[in-house]
């Protein structure tokens, strides 16, 4: 089995080492001196005060790794399509592409059933680039949950977590998916394979649509955020609205709004993905974690006046940074 990380990255470079350590057959796009590194020294993870050091297979030019039986995608989502016809190489009649990317995926109405069968999400994927490069029979959902960090060129430090649920858009536990699972296992990570994956979607996204945004724009961590009493309010508010959203399109949600906050507030004095991008000067996940919900609240006649409130100002925030 041949299995190829797209965006080789923090979460990418973590399931990299882990792959590589079990035996499997991988290789990692990168660029840039992440990847000189990896080419040079192989990939490092830190890991509880461990050191791992692996040699892989990187490239930049994914005509120098050919064609995949998997092609997992940890890209921050904004950045996919734009590398779809660059990808190309690597997909084969057969290949998987495993969409680990944050937010609503591109291909949330495929195999979804109903009135809203095949509606395309143009938030997520302007001009239909997945839709049409992919092909959504080919894809495989993934709900990523570890959190790392690239530390230095070729060094990936892991801080948490080592589950990526996988899910079939049909909800079927089909072949591609236990083999995967199977492979990442025997890495020692966690794959289950779930029924109902968008539940586990929604989940993720309830906290990342409002906790970042709003962490992003007051330079405030998860603890603070989330017990202020003038942020808190703000982020259920976000967060009913999209709830409403998720339950109209047959979401459950096994926890309620006052215990998902409670839990981001647990996680102590964190700054969420979207402050460090502002304060490093990368483009934010905006569209992928926000906009996508408004988009999907337009498609469901659901109103969103607090989620509107606080898209417009992060976009203009980005935009005033240059990284929108």
């Amino acid at each position: 089995m041949k299995i190829c990380i797209f965006g080789a990255g923090a979460i990418g470079g973590y399931m990299g080492v882990k792959l590589a350590q079990a035996g499997a057959d991988v290789s990692l796009v990168a660029r840039g001196p992440h990847l000189e590194a990896m080419q040079q020294n192989g990939l490092k993870l830190l890991k509880e005060g461990d050191e791992h050091q692996v040699t892989v297979t990187a490239a930049e030019d994914p005509r120098e790794l050919g064609q995949q039986d998997y092609v997992i995608v940890t890209l921050k989502a904004h950045s996919v399509p734009a590398v779809v016809d660059k990808m190309q190489p690597l997909i084969g009649d057969h290949t998987t592409i495993v969409s680990g990317v944050n937010g609503v995926p591109w291909w949330y109405f495929h195999k979804i059933g109903g009135a809203l069968e095949g509606t395309r999400l143009h938030t997520v994927d302007p001009n239909d680039a997945q839709w049409n490069g992919f092909g959504p029979d080919n894809v495989l959902g993934c709900v990523v949950y570890p959190a790392a960090e690239v530390i230095a060129p070729g060094v990936i430090k892991h801080i948490e977590g080592n589950r990526f649920s996988l899910g079939e858009p049909d909800g079927t536990k089909s072949e591609r998916a236990l083999a995967l699972s199977k492979v990442l296992s025997a890495a020692g990570l966690k794959a289950p394979v779930r029924p109902k994956l968008r539940d586990e979607i929604w989940i993720k996204l309830w906290g990342n649509l409002s906790f970042n945004p709003i962490s992003a724009l007051t330079h405030a961590t998860l603890d603070v955020l989330c017990t202020d009493e003038g942020t808190r309010p703000i982020a259920r508010a976000m967060m009913l609205e999209a709830q409403d959203i998720a339950e109209k399109l047959g979401v459950k949600f096994p926890i309620d709004v006052e215990k998902r906050i409670d839990g981001g507030a647990a996680v102590g004095a964190h700054r969420t993905s979207m402050l460090q991008d502002l304060d490093q000067g990368r483009p934010m996940e905006i569209d992928a974690l926000v906009s996508s919900v408004q988009e999907l609240g337009k498609i469901t006649k659901t109103p969103t006046p607090t989620i509107d409130t606080i898209l417009s100002l992060i976009r203009l925030r980005a935009k005033t940074a240059g990284l929108y």
